[in-house]
């Protein structure tokens, strides 16, 4: 995903003049073909998150639409008051990039576990969630997130994510992407957000459940899930974060007080994962994501 994206951006900068990115002294062997094409639209923050992100904000209301980019918690938890005072309170084209969500970078310990960043960055009324489950929908995410300059949050996996799609699909906040929906039930319906859709695809193989994607989702995008749902029998969502706050809760409060809320069920990390220092696989295994 991490290719995706840096590949992606620098085909949109070649036609975007006002197009920049903003790290915190990392993503070296990433983030190179950005810097060598469009040295003048580069800086590096240092280890300096808040100020990366007042400092986007800054560029921001000058016209430019700033990528910043940094590990997991550190571009979210550690600037919040950033984010949500300077940014999305005023409504500035800044995208917090975060590469290494859920635990991505689970043998780093919790420092690195990205398991609350859905709860954070959804609670701001006007951010944009952009969770792709693999490089083609990290393409589909970037070019929807250019083309509607806002307040955004893309949340990447770390690197290697396989390919699900054949393509780079539509996509639009709170719309599902189809993924494996032939032969399969379609009453019964398995949607993940983020690099939970290969767990979503493994689990689909044992329970017949038709699996979907939403690699955006919004605040504002609530109220289109209830007219999807309810032809539906069952709707199961996967995620690679903790449950509170997380994309099932948001699925959740957008059913209630409707009765599509009895056919939603959630899966996602468990704490146990909080406390653990591991490779990916294992703590998605720990956590009950995988089977």
């Amino acid at each position: 995903m991490r290719n995706a994206f840096i590949q992606g951006l620098v085909e949109f900068a070649k036609t975007h003049d006002n197009i920049a990115l903003v790290v915190g002294d990392l993503g070296y062997s990433v983030i190179e073909p950005f810097v060598d094409s469009f040295p003048d639209r580069f800086v590096n923050a240092g280890v300096a998150e808040q100020n990366m992100a007042g400092l986007a904000a800054g560029m921001a209301s000058e016209g430019y639409h700033v990528f910043t980019y940094s590990i997991a918690n550190f571009p979210t938890f550690r600037c919040a008051e950033q984010l949500r005072n300077d940014v999305d309170h005023h409504r500035l084209a800044v995208t917090t990039v975060a590469v290494g969500g859920g635990v991505a970078y689970g043998n780093m310990g919790y420092s690195h576990h990205a398991v609350q960043d859905y709860a954070l960055m959804r609670t701001m009324p006007n951010m944009v969630i952009a969770a792709p489950g693999d490089p083609f929908e990290t393409s589909a995410c970037l070019r929807y997130l250019i083309d509607n300059p806002g307040p955004s949050y893309l949340r990447l996996g770390k690197a290697g994510e396989p390919c699900f799609h054949n393509a780079v699909p539509d996509v639009a906040p709170g719309y599902w992407v189809p993924v494996q929906t032939q032969d399969r039930d379609r009453a019964r319906v398995m949607i993940s957000t983020g690099a939970a859709l290969g767990a979503a695809i493994q689990r689909s193989r044992d329970s017949g459940h038709a699996v979907w994607s939403m690699p955006l989702w919004s605040m504002a995008s609530k109220r289109l899930q209830q007219v999807r749902i309810a032809p539906l029998d069952e709707v199961v969502t996967l995620e690679d974060h903790l449950i509170d706050g997380g994309f099932g809760s948001w699925m959740s409060e957008s059913l209630i007080g409707t009765p599509q809320a009895a056919k939603l069920r959630a899966i996602a990390l468990s704490e146990d994962v909080c406390d653990a220092v591991a490779s990916q696989a294992a703590l998605n295994r720990l956590g009950g994501l995988t089977v």
